[in-house]
């Protein structure tokens, strides 16, 4: 057998222990009894104690070696190498009494903050936020030791390998010249709320659901929908999950956030299926996956031709009628892109999104450069979202600090990835126009077979076959800029009455 063969054989084995530490998580925030927690953190820690001591471990570094050896010639064989080099690198630059340390009080930390953010409690969760933030410090000084970057960007790294600090300022900072005069700007020629009735029932939601996800081309045999405390994907090619929340006066929130998800279970499921079990066939950084959620939901299914087909599916499903407002594509459309200034991320139009992900990138790093407590994050956060949005916030910490999980979870360093994936989003839908033609007519008949098999050749069936950076340069023709973006709301939005 040759040393090519032994690697597989080892990484397979990480494979199956990512797999199965995935669906503990999954379980733990869908269906675990409350006092499984413990527990749960205890079989999580483990579980990512072993894959650390397998990646670290001087029989895998001498397997990658004797590969190297071998002089693979196969871009899959070469690509894997790449990638699995790049994570022994991060995993032998922190030990593994640290990774058991940050996994448990993630965990810890993720079960409490779900208990008291309905209670807006933040000092419940301060100590365990706290003890996340030092390790999580910890293990990005250790890092960037290793790979001589600064420990943010260390943590960037982790979540779009190659993204940095440098990189992401000055298409920040483009977005926060372009964004609050172009929404004031909206906001000036548009008009009330539109509201809609009927029955919104979390099981009539979750029918609408099913109804819109198979037609975008998610395959229910490979995969499910449920709920949790906050909606997100996981899974794998062959097992893929979506999650929901539901709102029992508002349908919209929901479903926008099930079109989101389903994004990234498309790109889950569209992974190349030979080299699966190999990191080379793993999706690439959160950058990526976001744009694929936000190319579904973003691009494609809050345009007018997406909601023709959408509309009677809605009505059928939820008996909605006008609330004081026609019910038609109109104020339908009116309604799913409204633009307003508002208090929580994941119920922000695609204006002001952009907007509360700087905030979050702000506060990142400040904590990681020791000039903001985990005690201050209230304090800044509130200062930055009356900057930026003129709200007033006060102790509303659960539509404040408390709203997002990611930090609670020790998700530290993700979020530049959400607007990143944004203007990635923009740039390949011009991309795919280019290349095969104006498509909308396809959305209005519910027909989305073209766009999916555009997606599936230039990004989905090519796992990790190239890097990120050089994919985007390499199908739209250009490194990621905020033009596309730009243009994109520009023609959206620009006319809105």
């Amino acid at each position: 057998m040759s040393a090519q063969e032994h690697l597989r054989d080892k990484l397979r084995v990480i494979h199956n222990l990512n797999h199965a530490s995935q669906y503990l998580s999954w379980d733990e925030a869908v269906m675990m009894p409350k006092e499984g927690g413990i527990a749960r953190a205890d079989s999580l820690a483990t579980l990512r104690f072993l894959v650390h001591e397998i990646i670290t471990s001087t029989e895998l570094g001498e397997l990658i070696e004797a590969a190297k050896d071998e002089r693979p010639t196969d871009k899959w064989e070469i690509a894997n190498l790449r990638v699995i080099e790049h994570e022994r690198v991060r995993s032998t630059a922190v030990p593994s009494d640290l990774v058991v340390a940050l996994s448990k009080a993630s965990s810890a930390c993720e079960q409490e903050w779900r208990e008291r953010r309905a209670e807006n409690d933040w000092k419940s969760v301060v100590p365990l936020l706290s003890a996340v933030v030092r390790l999580t410090k910890e293990r990005a000084v250790s890092l960037g030791e290793v790979l001589q970057f600064d420990p943010y960007d260390a943590l960037l790294d982790e979540y779009e390998p190659g993204l940095n600090q440098k990189f992401i300022d000055p298409l920040f900072s483009r977005l926060v010249e372009f964004l609050p005069g172009f929404v004031d700007d909206i906001l000036t020629r548009q008009g009330p709320r539109q509201k809609f009735q009927g029955n919104f029932s979390p099981q009539r939601q979750l029918e609408l659901a099913k109804r819109l996800m198979a037609p975008l081309g998610f395959n229910f045999s490979q995969g499910r929908i449920d709920t949790s405390h906050h909606p997100f994907s996981c899974g794998n090619l062959t097992d893929t999950r979506i999650t929901t929340r539901f709102g029992d006066d508002d349908f919209l929130e929901s479903m926008y956030a099930v079109l989101h998800e389903t994004g990234h279970a498309l790109y889950q499921q569209g992974l190349p299926r030979k080299p699966c079990d190999q990191p080379v066939g793993r999706s690439l950084g959160m950058m990526i996956h976001e744009s694929q959620s936000l190319f579904m939901e973003m691009q494609i299914c809050r345009g007018n031709s997406f909601l023709r087909f959408a509309k009677p599916i809605i009505e059928d499903a939820l008996d909605v009628q006008g609330n004081g407002t026609p019910w038609n594509l109109e104020t339908l459309s009116k309604a799913v892109r409204r633009v307003e200034r508002g208090k929580i991320r994941v119920e922000s139009d695609e204006t002001t999104y952009p907007l509360h992900v700087v905030l979050r990138y702000e506060i990142e790093k400040a904590l990681l450069r020791d000039e903001l407590t985990v005690e201050e994050i209230p304090e800044m956060w509130n200062q930055l979202m009356k900057d930026s949005f003129g709200i007033e916030l006060g102790e509303d910490y659960k539509d404040g600090c408390m709203q997002d999980v990611h930090w609670f979870a020790g998700l530290i360093g993700y979020f530049p990835c959400y607007s990143l994936g944004a203007l990635t989003a923009a740039q390949l839908y011009q991309a795919m126009v280019r290349d095969i033609g104006d498509i909308e007519d396809d959305f209005a008949a519910g027909q989305f077979e073209r766009s999916l098999g555009w997606q599936r050749d230039k990004i989905h069936s090519r796992g990790q076959l190239i890097p990120s950076f050089e994919l985007i340069e390499s199908v739209t023709g250009s490194p990621l800029g905020c033009e596309a973006f730009i243009s994109h709301v520009t023609s959206r939005y620009g006319s809105a009455s």
